[in-house]
């Protein structure tokens, strides 16, 4: 199955923040579960969203869709956006601006 691309509410899709992250990563929070829920980090989509994963270092993401076990949107690789999708449960923790 080909991979297909969010689309937002009024049909057309969706574009990366148009400006870099904060420069500050933000403290994290201290609670840690087995897999995030979709629910709980449905309230960041279209939100700089600071992501730690389970293995590797934390990064800034962009959400733009939220499924039952996967996200994807827009991951800072310190130049410019990128899209990226990936499972919630490779997520240890995450806070949103």
């Amino acid at each position: 199955m080909a991979f297909m691309p969010p689309f937002g509410p009024q049909g057309g899709q969706q574009q990366p923040p148009s400006s870099p992250p904060p420069q500050t990563i933000p403290p994290k929070p201290m609670t840690t579960t087995f897999a995030i829920d979709p629910g709980a980090i449905s309230r960041c989509l279209f939100r700089n969203t600071y992501i730690w994963p389970r293995s590797g270092p934390g990064f800034w993401f962009y959400p733009v869709f939220v499924g039952r076990t996967s996200i994807s949107g827009f991951r800072w690789n310190g130049f410019f956006w990128m899209f990226s999708g990936f499972d919630l449960r490779s997520i240890e923790s995450f806070t949103c601006f």
